[in-house]
């Protein structure tokens, strides 16, 4: 980096700062289309603008160095601000380049002026990609979680009678959904004290090997938790698709409806009840 590159910038981003962060605000203002408010715009920049100018005076032109940490987690909460307002990558990254715009226009066209600006820019391009990926990687956060959401939504436990649980499954029964179907399921037998679940799967479309084994595993689960399961909503494709991929269930009971289901552990229920009633005689 040449000395005298900086120390020009500087002079010139510090005597026209209010004039700079202005124009700024306005390029980057008509890039968001009203969307972000005047005040929390020109907090953002300002502060970013002072901690470029610090981050110039002590590191230079290097983005990246230990100098520009400040403005590194500037960018880095404009950058989740903007995702999670809705703003598209290219508005985001606007932040950070329209400044290159404001700067080209009160430089001159002198070799000097002009390699202060090239600097300026490669730096700016670099702080910009920054701001990008950083967006890019609360998209993706941003993502994840909605989808963790959907699949809670999609799979809710229900109580169906006094000491009996139920789980409607509808759509398809991946590695991901099994787990959140086994951890609510679990959940909902020990806060309710139940010691029966019906696993109904008639929104389920297809059976095939792999949702075989994951409904296996729930109730193994559960019976980890003293409960036993009953699989309903085996319609008639769904039982030939079974035996003719030679699944076996065991002892898990199956059956056709929900009301078959809650039927057979409303008759268990009472089978333990005439149990224990016989056993204090």
């Amino acid at each position: 980096m040449d000395s005298g590159d900086s120390k020009r910038l500087l002079e010139l981003l510090t005597a026209r700062r209010a004039e700079l962060i202005a124009q700024w605000e306005q390029a980057v203002g008509a890039s968001l289309h009203g969307r972000l408010s005047t005040v929390e715009l020109g907090r953002e920049l300002s502060e970013l603008y002072d901690a470029v100018v610090d981050a110039l005076a002590t590191g230079g032109f290097a983005g990246r160095s230990s100098e520009y940490a400040v403005v590194r987690s500037l960018l880095v909460e404009l950058s989740r601000n903007r995702a999670r307002q809705g703003f598209t990558p290219t508005e985001t990254a606007v932040s950070v380049f329209a400044l290159k715009e404001v700067l080209e226009s009160l430089l001159g066209g002198s070799v000097e002026d002009i390699h202060v600006y090239l600097q300026f820019s490669r730096l700016l391009d670099d702080l910009g990609l920054f701001t990008v990926e950083e967006y890019a990687r609360t998209r993706e956060e941003i993502i994840s979680a909605q989808s963790q959401q959907l699949l809670e939504l999609s799979t809710p436990v229900v109580k169906l009678w006094d000491g009996v649980v139920g789980v409607p499954l509808v759509g398809t029964l991946d590695s991901a959904r099994t787990q959140v179907v086994m951890e609510k399921l679990l959940q909902a037998l020990l806060d309710s004290n139940s010691a029966h679940a019906i696993i109904d799967i008639t929104g389920v479309p297809a059976v095939d090997t792999q949702v075989a084994q994951h409904l296996l595993k729930t109730v193994v689960a559960a019976r980890m938790m003293g409960a036993e399961c009953v699989i309903s909503g085996i319609r008639p494709q769904i039982a030939q698709t079974i035996v003719g991929l030679g699944i076996e269930f065991g002892d898990i009971p199956t059956k056709a409806t929900l009301a078959d289901a809650l039927r057979h552990a409303l008759v268990e229920i009472d089978k333990a009840s005439a149990t224990r009633a016989a056993g204090l005689l």
